[in-house]
This record gives structure tokens, C-alpha cells and sequence, in this order.
């Protein structure tokens, strides 16, 4: 056994002096540094939810059509005719600020390897960034790099980017988000878990070789950063996505045998994770011997290989009479393909190098007895409510400068860097619906996927915010026509150990859980990052907004019946939900009058279920041509939306509603939809009878958009300011 290490070294890996008499309480000696190496990353936050696991569990997680929910690498659900959808969303925060391209590029092949781990060919990636001041030349820097990195990664490995959403705000200067989400296919009775089983069995190596990059990855990303933050290059990941291309192929041919026991991906925390997560999961110990590692840099050391968060990398359980199969597969791949060690019956994971023994921990207590911890947390404050505000400019040049600012300008820009079609299924493409659309080739299937949140809101009052992610990403897939079926989320906070942060994520989850239970939209898998702060030049520490991103997955049994948002010629406008003008916390608030105080909108789940209830079935009767679901910036910011993604115009009417014009025109009132039909009098006669409110607010037709004043907007005017943003912004 190598040399053992002290408290001070177990600090600077991360783990309190609490912490570390546990490990040595558990070790009943004091542990050498590859275990204490072990123990610092199974025991981050980043890998054990420490500080949120208490939470997680009181999210529902549980439907008819859910497979597997959390737990495993990728949340299952069942979508019909014996297919699977399997996804999940992730944080690459911290690398994608110390090194953009590689640090976005590696969330993307990571993410695509939580999905085809489970036998999933992967079908579509999405994405959820918010950047700080577009204005500072760093955030600039940042969105060249992440958006390359994306699209570099994603493009080549040949899996289309069909959506995704961008935020601005100054708290996210020193430490930006990049929240990658993926979705694949899978014959539902063909999927792969991660539990290892049989005693003996070999536990085999594949892909790329290990390598000294990443190592403390997991760490570096449950730690407040500093102004040395770049010094962190190393623990960054640098990524291949012509090997994982190779993996995926590879994988999935073997996966058509039956050699397959149990499979997991090296993510975060490398070697070490996979193999105590497999060994753990499935009751049984596992012994490694690293000289069989195939590495691609001399003289690593054992505490190097276990913690090495190289890419393009999965760990295996083989059936021991199926070897050779599995060797000749990921040989034909020219993949590496290496025995580094079997299973045991001790219970224990037992590390040797060089003959000698560097780790030999007990298993169950590296998750069993990790730290939960149920930290203090005070109850966010909401913000008294808004009052009498007043319009500073009419209503054409507000939407003008509306639909040309930082959070509602087109991100044609972005997706033009995306492959959004790659594989041919892809229905509707980034920026034509609410929510991309993605055929499941051979059937009349097709997927809805979106991401959502908005972190205003999540500020001013969390519980809120939580609630009105998943009720806008449940409105995002019904705007489609799709049944929406279940949500991944990635929940993004600052230090969890200061009680206003803590007490954000907490009001967040019970936000969310609450709207999840409203809407039958169960939370399958997810992620948990913390310590999103960076320390500032005075020693305090700035954190990002309260952002839990939201992922959901809906279905469309005929792809034919999907409908997107783009205005037809001759059709009745007609609003659908109810109308206050809520202007609290909204983006006419923010740009019009520099303000950013207020509640956010409330949000009423029984009208969200009700309203998008009757959108769908309505969609899926055919009388509705098409629909937009009503968010940031309102009501007209939603028309001109669906007049630029068509080019067909739009007169709209005076409300006559007793709401003054701004507010009703740019409040983000919650559960609202804006649908072109046939006949609006019919319409709404349904829409009463189902309690739903609906009104007529325009007729479709021409190329402009005619205001209640008479004043008239072309829409090729809208989409020139519409697009100016980031190209100026990119090429300053």
C-alpha cells in the first residue's frame, strides 16, 4: 500500500476535516491517496448530491409510460410501438468558462454517452446556455467558443442540435452555463443497465486511452471559482468526437449480442465512478489491476488513471464466454479493448499497479454513508408587487427593440453553426415550432423536445420560476400537438452552503414538483450543479441566477398532425388563456425601463392543464393551422414571431380590455397560446364550453403587421431588427 495522506491533503481535495474522519472511521486506518482520491470524488458534490438529494427525493419520478426513472445513467420512457425515448440533460459549467470549446464540446460527447450507454442510438441534442454581458469582450469570447465546441462536437459525431435556448444576464459574467441535453432510440424490451452481476466475470475497458486531462474534474465543478480560475486548464477535458462516433457504432453492434452484463460510460470522476457505481449497484465487489489499462501517457500513476476524466471511454461487465466476440467488435472499430479486472464477492473495490495494492475500499459505504446533507435555508423573500408603470415609447418602437434584444433576438446565428438535420428526421428545425420535432424513421412517430426556464422569475421568487419552467416547457410540446410525458432537468444554484442560495433550491423544487404533479410530467433523470459563484477581486462571491433548466420530452403518434408556428394566409388570430398584463419581472421591464423588480407572473397549473388540454386536441382535430405558445415578451412579441417565421402578416384588433396597452401587449401572463383557425367563432364556442378563455385578436394575411393604431410594420422590417444582434455583437 502506498503512503497514507493527512487531513491538510484532504482539504485541498475537497473534503471537510468531518469528512475525512469518516473516511478514516470507515477505513479503520488512514487511507492511501489514491483512496482518498476515490472518496474526494464520490464524495463531491458533483457526484454524491450532498446537499440536494433530499430534495431530488421529493420529486415525482413515476408514470405508466416511464421505464426508468432516476438512477440511472438516462431517464426511459416508452413512446409506442415498442420504442424507447431515452434522455437527459447535464452541466459542463465550470470547463466551458476556463476553456469554451473543449468545455462545451466535451458536455455534448458526454452527454451522448449517458444516452447510448443504454443501448440508445442517439437521435437529437439540444442545448440551454446563458452567457453574461454580451457587451464585455470575455462573453463574447465564451459564445464563440461554446457555440463551436457544440456545434464542432455534435456535427461530427452525426447527431443533429434541433433546439435549445440562450439567456443573457451580468450574473452570469464569471461563470456561464452550458447545459446539454440528449435524446435517443431504443427497442423498449433492448435496453442496458449499468448493475454489474456474476462473481468472475470480466470487466472490460473500451475506447480511447487514458490520459492525464480531466483529472479532478468532478472537484474543480463543486467549487466556487476564484480569479484563478484559468489555472484550472488541466482539469478540463479535451474531446474526439471521431471517436465517439467510432464508440457509438461499436457499442451498439455489441449491444445486438447478448455479451453485454452491465455497461457504464466514464463521465465524471472517470474509472473511479464507473467501476464503484457498477460494482455498487449490483451487490458485488470488483478488482482492478491499471497495468492493463491502455494509456496514452507514460508513467501514470494509479491515483492519475482512477481520476482521469479522458473521453470516448465505457466500462463493461461481459458474459466471460463472449470476450472474444466483444474484442473483435471494438477491434474492427479500431477502438482499444483491454481486461483490466473481474468481480468479486468481497464487497470491496481493490486497486493494484505494479504489484502492489493502491486502493481497497469497502463499497457500500462510498455511497451508502456519503454526506447528505440538510443545510440551513431561509425562505426566499418575493418582491412587493409591481405598480403603475408607464410606456416611454409606442407600441411599434417597443416591439422593435424588443424583438431585436439580447434575450428575444433571432439565434439564427447559432443554429446556423448546428447541424439541425443530419439523419433526415428532423420534422420542424430550430426556430419553426415551440419545440423541435424529430420523426422515428419507419413510423408515423415523432418526437416533441424542448428546453425552458427563465431565471428572472427563478430570482425574484424560485418557487414560482420552478413552477413556470416545467409549465412552459408542458406548453412548448402542446403548442406542437404532442402529449408531453416526462422532464429532465439540470439544476443550476450557487454555493449551497450560504441559506439564501440553499433556500432558492429548495422553494425551485417544490415549484417544480408542484407543477410536475399538475401535469403529469414526471422528472425521469437529471443533474445537480452547485457552487456557480465566482469570487470577485473585493472576496466576495457573485453568483449566476437560480436556473433550473428544464428538459421534456413529449410524443406525436402521427407526425402528420404536428403543427408549427408560422402564420397561414387567411386565417382568424385567436388568444387563448386569460390576460392581466403582468409586467413584473418581464422583458418590457427590463429593456423599456432598465427595471428588473416585481413578481413574476403567478402561474395557475389547473388553467395550464386545462387550456393546453383543449390546444391539443384541438391541433389534433386539424382545426388549428398553427400555434405559439405565449413567454417572454408577450403577446405581440409572439405575433411578430409567427409573422417573421412565415412572412405572412397580421392585423391585430384593439383589445378593448381595460388593461393599459403595454401591459396587455408585452405582460407574460402564464398559460396562453396564440392559434391560427378557420373559423374563430367556432373556436371559441368550443373553448367555452371547455371553460377555456379564448378571444379573436387578429386576421392573418398580407406582408405586414398592422398594429391597433393603423401603424403598419413589414415583416421584413421585423426580421432585419429581428436578426441584427448577433452578427454585430459577433464581429466587433
Amino acid at each position: 500500500m502506498k503512503k497514507t495522506v493527512d487531513d491538510s491533503l484532504a482539504r485541498e481535495f475537497g473534503l471537510t476535516s468531518e469528512e475525512y474522519a469518516r473516511v478514516v472511521t470507515i477505513m479503520g486506518r488512514m487511507p492511501s491517496l489514491t483512496e482518498l482520491g476515490v472518496f474526494s470524488v464520490m464524495w463531491s458534490e458533483h457526484c454524491s448530491y450532498k446537499s440536494s438529494r433530499k430534495w431530488l427525493r421529493t420529486l415525482p419520478t413515476k408514470a405508466p409510460w416511464v421505464i426508468h426513472g432516476p438512477g440511472e445513467n438516462a431517464g426511459v420512457v416508452d413512446i409506442g410501438l415498442g420504442y424507447a425515448a431515452i434522455f437527459k440533460m447535464e452541466s459542463h459549467n465550470h470547463p466551458s468558462f476556463i476553456e469554451p470549446y473543449q468545455g462545451a464540446a466535451t458536455g455534448v460527447g458526454g452527454i451522448l454517452r449517458d444516452v447510448f450507454t443504454m443501448g440508445a442510438r442517439p437521435i437529437a441534442n439540444l442545448n440551454a446556455l446563458r452567457f453574461g454581458n454580451p457587451e464585455t469582450p470575455r462573453t463574447r469570447q465564451i459564445i464563440d467558443g461554446v457555440v463551436r465546441g457544440i456545434g464542432g462536437y455534435g456535427n461530427c459525431v452525426g447527431v443533429p442540435t434541433v433546439g435549445g435556448e440562450i439567456n443573457f444576464h451580468p450574473a452570469y459574467d464569471g461563470n456561464p452555463l452550458v447545459n446539454a441535453m440528449t435524446v435517443g432510440l431504443a427497442r423498449k424490451d433492448r435496453i442496458f443497465l449499468s448493475a454489474a452481476a456474476g462473481v468472475g466475470n470480466p470487466v472490460v475497458y473500451v475506447g480511447s486511452r487514458t490520459g492525464r486531462d480531466g483529472i479532478h474534474g468532478a472537484t474543480m465543478s463543486s467549487a466556487e471559482f476564484d480569479e484563478n480560475a484559468m489555472a484550472k486548464r488541466p482539469t478540463v477535458q479535451v474531446g474526439d468526437p471521431f471517436i465517439e462516433k467510432l464508440l457509438i457504432e461499436a457499442c451498439l453492434e455489441l449491444m445486438a449480442t447478448d455479451a453485454i452484463v452491465a455497461i457504464q460510460d466514464m463521465g465524471a470522476a472517470g474509472l473511479t465512478s464507473s467501476a464503484v457505481e457498477m460494482a455498487g449497484k449490483g451487490g458485488v465487489g470488483i478488482e482492478l489491476d491499471l497495468d492493463a489499462v491502455p494509456q496514452r501517457e507514460p508513467g501514470m500513476t494509479a491515483y492519475e488513471m482512477m481520476l482521469s476524466e479522458s473521453q470516448e471511454r465505457m466500462l463493461m461487465v461481459l458474459k466471460p464466454d463472449r470476450t472474444e466476440v466483444a474484442r473483435k467488435i471494438f477491434e474492427k472499430w479500431e477502438l482499444d479493448f483491454a481486461i483490466i479486472g473481474h468481480l468479486t464477492e468481497t464487497g470491496h473495490i481493490v486497486v493494484k499497479h505494479k504489484g502492489q495494492v493502491e486502493a481497497d475500499i469497502p463499497l457500500d459505504p462510498l455511497a451508502d454513508q456519503a454526506p447528505i446533507y440538510d443545510r440551513p435555508a431561509t425562505t426566499p423573500v418575493v418582491p412587493e408587487p409591481l405598480g403603475p408603470v408607464h410606456a416611454p415609447l409606442s407600441l411599434d418602437a417597443t416591439l422593435i427593440k424588443l424583438i431585436g434584444s439580447p434575450d428575444l433576438a433571432s439565434r439564427a446565428w447559432v443554429w446556423n453553426q448546428y447541424d439541425s438535420t443530419v439523419g433526415g428526421q428532423t420534422v420542424r428545425r430550430p426556430g419553426a415550432a415551440d419545440a423541435a420535432i424529430v420523426k422515428i424513421e419507419d413510423t408515423s412517430l415523432a418526437l416533441a423536445i424542448t428546453t425552458d426556464c427563465t431565471p428572472r422569475y427563478c430570482h425574484a421568487d424560485p418557487k414560482t420560476g420552478g413552477a413556470q419552467a416545467v409549465a412552459e416547457a408542458w406548453r412548448n410540446i402542446t403548442a406542437t400537438g404532442a402529449r408531453p410525458l416526462a422532464v429532465t432537468d439540470n439544476l443550476n444554484f450557487g454555493n449551497p452552503e450560504k441559506p439564501e442560495i440553499m433556500g432558492q433550491f429548495i422553494a425551485a423544487i417544490e415549484g417544480m414538483g408542484d407543477a410536475c404533479r399538475a401535469l403529469d410530467f414526471p422528472v425521469v433523470s437529471g443533474n445537480v450543479s452547485l457552487y456557480n459563484e465566482t469570487r470577485q477581486p473585493d472576496g466576495s462571491a457573485m453568483a449566476i441566477l437560480p436556473t433550473p433548466a428544464i428538459g421534456a420530452l413529449g410524443v406525436l403518434n402521427d407526425v402528420e398532425k404536428a403543427v408549427g408556428l408560422g402564420m397561414q394566409d387567411g386565417k382568424a388570430v385567436v388568444l387563448v388563456g386569460e390576460t392581466h398584463g403582468e409586467l413584473g419581472q418581464s422583458i418590457w421591464l427590463r429593456e423599456i425601463l432598465g427595471r428588473e423588480d416585481g413578481p413574476p407572473p403567478p402561474v395557475d397549473l389547473v388553467a395550464e392543464k386545462r387550456n393546453g388540454d383543449f390546444v391539443r386536441q384541438e391541433i389534433l382535430n386539424g382545426t388549428v393551422s398553427a400555434c405559439h405558445d405565449l413567454s417572454d415578451g408577450g403577446l405581440m412579441v409572439a405575433v411578430a414571431e409567427m409573422v417573421m417565421a412565415s412572412g405572412v402578416g397580421c392585423e391585430l384588433e384593439s383589445p378593448d380590455s381595460g388593461i393599459r396597452p403595454e401591459a396587455f401587449w408585452f405582460g407574460e401572463d402564464q398559460a396562453r397560446y396564440l392559434v391560427c383557425v378557420d373559423n374563430a367563432a367556432d373556436f371559441c364556442a368550443r373553448a367555452e364550453k371547455a371553460g377555456v378563455p379564448a378571444r379573436l385578436i387578429g386576421q392573418s394575411g398580407g406582408n405586414d403587421l398592422i398594429l391597433p393604431s393603423g401603424v403598419t410594420i413589414s415583416a421584413a422590417r421585423l426580421v432585419v431588427a429581428h436578426e441584427a444582434f448577433f452578427p454585430a455583437l459577433m464581429t466587433r
